[in-house]
């Protein structure tokens, strides 16, 4: 994916997946166990390993897999609905579901859904790229840090965790990367103070909540997952 450009109309193919990721994939999770946090998978998103049969729901290429007891069930994305495939994952599409204030709404459940493979891949590829980052930089800082757990968080469609940068108990900052979403429509990576400090050369902090990087520079870059590093631990240096 690297020095790839992303798909056209990736930002409304970004929609469509994210409906997908939040009413198959974390939807069956969370109705089994009462969880929904996700991880990146091979190609795309999809669940840890959850209930007595070590299930696995994911989206990758243009299937939904279902690895249960050891065996997968794959249904192609083409011609599905978010009912169809939600009864595949073992969920319930009408069950009342909230992952977040921003839950995008199960409608037209019955309707034929159109999931792009080229911007399933473009996710997956970014999800995790920040993950293998932010495990680089977290594991370089060392307990004193306290990291959070790292998971892709379906309702804002971001891989993140949070790390500490001082003693008090809001001296935190958020590490991600997001898919894109109302205020930078393509996928970008960020540095999020819990506080209002914003330490150093201004020019770093070029977010509201912080800084960004996007896409286009990352996926140009010749290690972009060296190139992501170095953007985190650049916003963690100025709180030293």
């Amino acid at each position: 994916m690297s020095g790839q450009a992303l798909p056209d109309r990736y930002e409304s193919a970004r929609g469509q997946v994210q409906r997908v990721v939040v009413h198959v994939v974390a939807r069956a999770r969370h109705q089994a166990v009462g969880r929904f946090g996700l991880v990146p998978t091979p190609g795309g998103v999809g669940t840890p390993a959850f209930g007595p049969d070590a299930t696995v729901v994911r989206l990758g290429g243009e299937s939904l897999f279902v690895e249960r007891a050891g065996e997968v069930a794959i249904t192609p994305l083409a011609g599905s609905t978010l009912r169809s495939l939600a009864e595949a994952a073992g969920a319930d599409v009408d069950a009342e579901l909230t992952v977040g204030h921003d839950t995008p709404p199960a409608v037209d459940v019955d309707e034929t859904i159109d999931v792009d493979p080229a911007a399933l891949a473009a996710i997956g590829w970014w999800l995790a790229l920040g993950v293998a980052a932010i495990d680089e930089v977290v594991a370089g800082l060392g307990p004193v840090a306290s990291p959070a757990r790292t998971q892709v968080w379906p309702e804002h469609f971001d891989a993140g965790t949070n790390v500490s940068v001082g003693p008090g108990p809001d001296d935190r900052v958020n590490l991600g990367a997001s898919v894109g979403d109302g205020f930078h429509p393509e996928p970008y990576l960020y540095v999020g103070p819990w506080g209002a400090d914003r330490p150093g050369d201004a020019a770093y902090w070029n977010a509201p909540f912080g800084a960004v990087l996007g896409w286009a520079d990352v996926a140009a870059a010749a290690d972009p997952v060296a190139t992501a590093v170095a953007f985190y631990r650049e916003g963690l240096a100025r709180f030293a």
